[in-house]
């Protein structure tokens, strides 16, 4: 009889290394074919102890991380084993089996269990017969190469002859086992992983380009050239370009171009402090036509921006020449006094 203890080594071998597994995840679910070579040992129910051999090939499917289905067809072959009437002579098995393999583990060393059931045409001397056949066992397979793969099992085969009365024993059940070893060629290229995310460092992004970097940025997406605290929150921002029509407190088409782009930005990103709109001049005329011309131009400016939909409370304050931030007796520094500033309060 078949060397039962064998069977259980194998399977225990099998759960063995899984438990020592550590799961990965798995993308491959590619078909493949798996030519394999078998040795086959009789129980002695087949009258004799001969081994015989054989060869086969399967196709399969790798279904998720645990599971491959297959059909597998094969020829064995034993010498010197003795028909019904106790004849020696050539044993002839060729069959066909539907597999379910369960992998404990996916990885360049992948053990697995597998039950099967099928048919098998025994023939011997000339007297042949069809029966059923179902298998378990364990195996592994070995990874060489992306699209290569050794593997290697062994099973348990029973066979059911059906009253055919092969063997002088006239009996119709069979025990054999058989080592099979083989390659598995999956088809196609190997599934790989996307490599995985990571998240830059904050500390080295400044994504409004404010100076602060945004890990501790509170205030994300600041207007373009605003003076901003540590928090990365604005304290001001000269409106540069937002130029009005000579001695008025008309915008020029540039100015509103430009006013259109700090408005967006405020509703977009809104720092909800109240905005101060600082009107400047520089020292060309009274100093008390300045403070009201440069009061109408500052209200312009939050006229236009609350028109826009800016929803902070904004108010407007002029400051004439009094305030300047260059030398008034050149033109370059008249131009740089001429200016208006949005100031969050805090």
């Amino acid at each position: 009889m078949l060397n039962k203890n064998l069977i259980a080594f194998a399977l225990l071998t099998g759960l063995g290394f899984a438990a020592s597994a550590q799961a990965e995840e798995f993308l491959d679910n590619r078909w493949y074919i798996a030519p394999f070579g078998s040795y086959v040992n009789p129980g002695g129910d087949r009258n004799g102890d001969n081994a015989g051999y054989g060869a086969g090939l399967g196709i399969g499917k790798i279904i998720d991380e645990h599971f491959n289905v297959e059909v597998r067809g094969f020829y064995n072959g034993f010498d010197d084993l003795r028909d019904r009437i106790g004849r020696k002579g050539q044993w002839d098995l060729m069959g066909g089996t539907a597999d379910v393999q369960y992998y404990f583990m996916r990885d360049k060393f992948s053990p697995y269990t597998v039950a099967a059931i099928g048919g098998m045409h025994s023939n011997v001397n000339g007297k042949s017969t069809p029966g059923f056949i179902g298998e378990v066992g364990a195996g592994f397979t070995y990874e060489l190469l992306d699209n290569l793969l050794l593997r290697s099992d062994v099973r348990y085969r029973y066979n059911n002859n059906f009253d055919a009365n092969l063997t002088p024993n006239k009996t119709n059940e069979y025990h054999d086992m058989t080592v099979n070893v083989g390659f598995v060629v999956p088809l196609g290229p190997k599934p790989q992983a996307a490599a995985p995310e990571v998240a830059p460092d904050c500390s080295t992004l400044d994504s409004d380009a404010d100076g602060v970097n945004d890990c501790i940025d509170t205030c994300p997406g600041t207007i373009a050239g605003s003076k901003v605290d540590g928090s990365g929150c604005a304290l001001s921002l000269e409106l540069k370009g937002v130029n009005f029509e000579y001695n008025s407190a008309q915008l020029t088409p540039n100015a509103m171009a430009i006013l259109d782009g700090v408005a967006e930005g405020l509703i977009a990103h809104p720092q909800k402090n109240d905005i101060e709109v600082r009107g400047h001049t520089s020292s060309e005329g009274t100093s008390r036509y300045n403070m009201r011309l440069s009061q109408r131009r500052s209200q312009s400016v939050v006229d236009y921006l609350s028109m826009k939909g800016v929803t902070n409370r904004m108010t407007a304050h002029g400051y004439g020449e009094d305030m300047p931030i260059a030398d008034n007796s050149t033109e370059e520094g008249r131009q740089q006094n001429r200016r208006v500033e949005l100031v969050w309060g805090q």
